[in-house]
């Protein structure tokens, strides 16, 4: 008999599964947005993306339209993409500048980049009415609360909750290890993305990140035509590029993922253990390594490079793979579509060619046009309507349930393939979805 729990959520989530409502139910997506989306940090680009006064992105929070723009006094700005005056769209393409200031295409208000009035035609039509120039109503509204993490920008459209550093808790490692790459200590954005829409609940591409268990199966035949290609290159006395491996190694039995280690945070924050292999010893690697050395020195060098981190799950909203200089922003569209925006990054004063390298891995594997996306898109959407049927009412996470290891708030997986970050992942949903920030 099918279960029914309405929008109950006390009823949807148990430690080792969890509702099929939960993915397909708009109510429950509704809530979502209210309880965790308007009140989370959530990624909203990079200070790269403005580097002159008066650049801007546009970019959803949320379901809110904003604007990232660069003030005058070189701070970041979030402001909503709104007039206060009739609320038509500030901007409606993607990025540019605002030119001697902001102004709105309807009826000429004008603001500065921290979103005050600076002019309204006409005012003296305002005499006498509840509207007075000059005050607040005539300003642009600002996101809540606005803070930057090594040039990682973030907003929250929730005047209450932790800093931002409080949030990110030791998941920071995503944005220190890959500045700590960089020679300089910083990257800057590549000023393109991959847009790609997923006909699925964002959630479904979240727990799917750090799942250990699928690329062996997945993923399996691109893995395995790139590992046959590589034998036949290096049979015939070659070597095979590097970007050969990013596909292969999909296809890397399930027991040696297995080897792979997961690390729950609270705030449903997740890392996935196991570095790519991106130190081969060749001429492009042993440039960078002298680089950096000098930069930082040989002790300080071997860290940072040694860091062995695949993947970093920032719940709800971002996925970042430090050592490839890529990140994934997830913005939920629907209950059952959702937009993920892919991201790549410059090390700055690093040799080109190690940008050319992690380049080859964001359009050979991330690319919505590569085999190994589309067998994702396929699996997300199949999920989904799976999730809406009546086959079953309940999704299992009882791949090594009650075996994790937990000390202080941190859980560690007893294996790879443990479905350790789902239940981290739930934990903290429930908690955002009885009110917690």
């Amino acid at each position: 008999m099918t279960v029914d729990i309405g929008l109950d959520v006390a009823r949807a989530v148990e430690p080792d599964r969890v509702h099929r409502s939960v993915y397909s139910d708009p109510g429950i997506f509704e809530l979502e947005m209210e309880r965790i989306f308007n009140k989370v940090w959530t990624y909203v680009g990079h200070e790269s993306q403005v580097p002159n006064v008066g650049d801007y992105w546009t970019v959803q929070v949320g379901r809110q339209p904003m604007v990232m723009v660069r003030h005058a006094d070189r701070s970041v700005c979030v402001l909503y993409n709104r007039c206060p005056h009739r609320g038509a769209m500030l901007y409606g393409d993607r990025c540019g500048n605002v030119g001697k200031g902001i102004i709105c295409s309807y009826h000429s208000w004008q603001f500065d980049t921290d979103g005050s009035c600076k002019a309204i035609p006409l005012d003296k039509g305002y005499q006498g009415t509840r509207l007075t120039p000059g005050d607040d109503n005539t300003n642009i509204k600002n996101a809540a609360r606005v803070e930057s993490y090594r040039g990682f920008v973030f907003a929250s459209l929730s005047a209450d909750g932790p800093s931002l550093v409080d949030w990110l808790g030791p998941a920071r490692v995503a944005f220190d290890d890959m500045c700590d790459r960089a020679p300089e200590g910083e990257v800057e954005v590549v000023p393109t993305c991959f847009r790609v829409i997923q006909q699925s609940n964002w959630k479904i591409f979240l727990e799917n990140q750090l799942d250990a268990l699928h690329p062996a199966v997945t993923h399996e035949s691109t893995g395995r035509a790139a590992g046959e290609v590589e034998e036949e290159i290096n049979r015939k006395g070659g070597h095979a590029p590097l970007s050969y491996h990013f596909l292969s190694a999909f296809a890397t039995p399930i027991t040696k993922w297995d080897a792979f280690q997961t690390l729950g945070y609270p705030n449903g924050h997740c890392i996935l253990t196991g570095y790519m292999g991106l130190r081969p010893r060749d001429p492009d690697t042993l440039a960078y390594e002298k680089v950096m050395e000098k930069a930082y020195g040989k002790q300080r060098m071997e860290e940072i490079l040694g860091v062995n981190i695949h993947h970093v799950l920032l719940y709800p909203g971002l996925s970042v793979q430090s050592p490839l200089q890529q990140l994934r922003a997830v913005r939920p569209l629907g209950v059952d579509k959702t937009l993920t925006e892919i991201w790549h990054f410059r090390l700055k004063g690093a040799p080109e060619a190690i940008y050319r390298r992690a380049l080859g891995y964001y359009n050979l594997v991330n690319s919505p046009s590569t085999m190994v996306n589309a067998d994702d898109l396929w699996n997300f959407w199949k999920c989904h309507k799976g999730l809406e049927s009546e086959g079953g009412d309940w999704v299992s996470f009882h791949r090594n349930a009650g075996q994790d290891h937990e000390t202080n708030e941190v859980t560690t997986s007893v294996i790879g393939t443990s479905e350790q970050p789902m239940r981290n992942q739930f934990k903290a949903w429930t908690r955002y979805m009885n009110g917690a920030h």
